[in-house]
């Protein structure tokens, strides 16, 4: 990329200096030569800091927002407004725009966007198509599956994920964006031909600080549709799908309600006769093309919600109704999304990543339609994050559960014990007592050890937060920890 195209593709003056810009990145440490070096300020630290160590390792220029700052050791400083934005843009361009050649869909809200992209990117597959999948269980294309290191990828990763779906013969890329991806422009240069929004429920505003903020940003996603919407050059389908039954829908149909398919009760797409079991649900699928039997291996009515955001995406995008629904059925689990651990034993096992007080409850309604006897919780609140869930998620297991053990998710730089009390008060408020109806066990492998112990036949343990995670963060140190091993390790020592 020469000055002038960057110039061009940012709008911005012409730089009067020679460049060559090969690759863009935010890292100081991945700059080579002909590197564009991009300076933020970051929560943490500020990339500018990290300027000299840049132009030292080849940095042709360095792009940042300081107006203060007419040279970077000797290389052209060029000001833009919005670094991040710039290194989606320029990342996306030097691998030559791939998104614009693929269908992509876009997943946003606070709960199901991983469950709801699973189920996309099977229905396409089994319908004959090649899908990516970029979300929290990792980046998953035809030839290769890469670990996630954040739910949406940053700007010159996302690049790379999409040039390589293409290269591997992908037509669709369905991925999750979370409302940090959308407000930091992480996803800039991507075109998306489809958005869906789930749900909105409390979470992140510890970085969002109001519900208002968080909201905002999920609709930026279906912003994002409108210049796709308008190219008259585009051959791909442009809609967006929307949960009828959200309290925020209006909002996310008034954002794009130029092609807008609804579902769930009173929208387009919707189930009916619904009967759910402890291997899933049965329902009838209910789209303008007709209705057909959906068989579906994922516990819980909130899947069969994610199936329905599944089965309007695909409808809009011309899947026939027969494949949508032999595509649902074909998708028999996702890794800790009420993931059922152990065999064998007169009480029910089951892992899920709920980490927010709707997710909870959405769990736990889903054990309490398919446990013939008690449910038991064992769950946590993570450190350093949003405070004022903590007391909610109490409350959800206070009404919900039976029995509630309360222990460390990842705390993070904060006191577990401090974390541990924040979630009894609301337990309290429900007028719960510690040692009747929860118990707080800081240990997170003895917590599990205990409701495994305490287990009686047909009662269902669920344990909340982690899901497929394999790890906690403790202080600053990550440490290998995976409840569905220590679940098994439980039941193994149980029938010893």
């Amino acid at each position: 990329m020469t000055q002038d195209e960057l110039s061009t593709l940012l709008d911005i003056p012409p730089i009067h200096r020679e460049l060559e810009i090969n690759s863009v990145t935010e890292d100081s440490r991945k700059v080579h030569p002909c590197s564009l070096f991009i300076a933020r300020a970051g929560q943490k630290s500020d990339g500018h800091s990290y300027m000299e160590q840049a132009v030292a390792n080849g940095a042709a220029a360095v792009l940042g927002n300081r107006k203060d700052i007419a040279d970077a050791f000797g290389k052209p400083y060029i000001f833009y407004e919005h670094p991040r934005r710039a290194a989606g843009l320029i990342a996306h361009a030097l691998e030559g725009n791939p998104s614009e050649n693929l269908c992509v869909i876009g997943v946003t809200g606070t709960n199901g966007k991983t469950s709801t992209c699973c189920l996309i990117q099977q229905i396409l597959n089994h319908s004959g198509f090649l899908c990516a999948n970029f979300g929290t269980l990792g980046y998953s294309l035809p030839e290769e599956e890469v670990p996630a290191a954040h739910t949406t990828p940053f700007g010159e990763d996302l690049a790379q994920l999409f040039s390589r779906a293409k290269q591997q013969g992908c037509t669709h890329v369905v991925m999750e964006v979370s409302s940090h991806a959308l407000e930091q422009e992480r996803v800039a240069g991507i075109h998306f031909n489809i958005g869906a929004f789930t749900n909105l429920t409390q979470d992140h505003l510890d970085y969002h600080q109001s519900m208002d903020a968080y909201l905002e940003a999920k609709l930026l996603l279906f912003h994002k549709l409108h210049a796709v919407f308008q190219d008259p050059q585009g051959a791909r389908p442009c809609f967006s799908a929307v949960n009828r039954e959200d309290p925020s829908a209006a909002r996310f149909i008034e954002a794009f309600p130029e092609a807008c398919i609804s579902y769930g009760k009173g929208g387009t797409i919707h189930a009916k006769e619904v009967v759910l079991d402890i291997h899933g649900a049965q329902f009838t699928l209910v789209t303008p093309e007709g209705s057909a039997a959906v068989t579906l291996s994922l516990v819980g009515r909130h899947n069969v919600q994610n199936a329905l955001c599944a089965a309007a995406i695909c409808h809009g995008a011309g899947i026939p109704l027969k494949a949508i629904a032999a595509g649902l059925a074909s998708l028999t689990s996702i890794p800790g999304r009420m993931e059922a651990v152990g065999e064998g034993f007169p009480f029910q096992v089951v892992v899920d990543y709920a980490h927010t007080d709707d997710g909870l409850r959405n769990a736990l309604n889903a054990a309490r339609a398919v446990c013939k006897r008690k449910v038991i919780v064992v769950f946590g609140c993570g450190g350093d994050r949003d405070k004022s869930k903590r007391p909610k998620m109490g409350a959800v297991a206070a009404e919900l559960a039976d029995l509630a053990i309360i222990t460390s998710d990842n705390p993070r730089t904060e006191d577990p014990f401090l974390i541990l009390l924040d979630v009894e008060i609301g337990l309290q408020k429900r007028q719960k007592y510690k040692g009747d109806d929860y118990l707080v066990i800081e240990s997170r492998q003895e917590a599990i050890e205990k409701a495994v112990s305490m287990a009686a036949p047909g009662d269902l343990i669920l344990i909340a937060g982690k899901g497929h995670e394999d790890y906690q963060i403790i202080g600053t140190e990550r440490r290998h920890f995976d409840d569905r091993e220590a679940a098994r390790a439980a039941l193994k020592a149980l029938s010893l």
